[in-house]
């Protein structure tokens, strides 16, 4: 079994390092300290093209919760665009409703327009009231190839046996990305907790030129 190491970035040498020290993918965001937003245009437009590695841009118009309202949606149509004409396959998105469940209106609108891309539906499932609900309503979307999550905790040991169920339940439906504090110096543990194939982390392969 191939593992996947997925690392989050926020700049252009950040991404360059990622894939020279031996990066899977790369996805990349701005405000990581925000949890992830839309990076800029420009360092997309240059990665798609500098980049060996596949490349996943996350698509997050403002911090806070994941309820957009109909302006929201329109900015993350234009950037979804943008990554189109680019060539980039693949977005990394996630949209609830004040339930606290997917919003299957504005994500079936999202799908609509950024198809045949492929999405990573992000850590927004932590926040839903029943995960595997959730998860079970993504699956029937084609587009929808991944679901990145911790199991509702800040890290991804926090709620282990929810993440080891998680695996077990959807594994064959859909691709499951584990992340939550995972690191160069933790990984081998954290691996050998979980025995899977996808992983994601800031510094999953070690710290990258502007983490020195």
């Amino acid at each position: 079994m191939k593992i996947i190491k997925e690392v989050c970035v926020e700049s252009y040498r950040d991404a360059l390092s990622a894939e020279q020290l031996g990066a899977d993918r790369i996805e990349l965001c701005s405000s990581l300290d925000q949890d992830g937003l839309t990076p800029k245009r420009k360092t997309i437009k240059i990665l798609s093209k500098e980049l060996t590695i596949p490349l996943k841009v996350m698509i997050r118009p403002r911090p806070g919760n994941f309820n957009y309202n109909e302006t929201e949606l329109v900015q993350m149509e234009s950037d979804i665009l943008f990554c189109k004409e680019q060539g980039i396959e693949e977005i990394v998105l996630g949209v609830l409703n004040e339930k606290q469940r997917v919003d299957l209106i504005s994500l079936e609108r999202l799908i609509n327009f950024s198809s045949p891309m492929k999405i990573t539906f992000h850590k927004a499932i932590d926040e839903t009231v029943n995960i595997f609900e959730e998860i079970e309503k993504l699956v029937n979307y084609k587009n929808i190839t991944s679901i990145l999550t911790s199991g509702k905790g800040k890290f991804v040991l926090d709620n282990k046996d929810l993440l080891i169920k998680i695996i077990e339940q959807f594994r064959n439906k859909i691709n499951i990305i584990l992340a939550g504090g995972i690191a160069k110096n933790n990984f081998e543990y954290i691996h050998n907790v979980f025995h899977w194939k996808e992983y994601h982390g800031r510094r999953i392969i070690g710290n990258l030129i502007d983490q020195q």
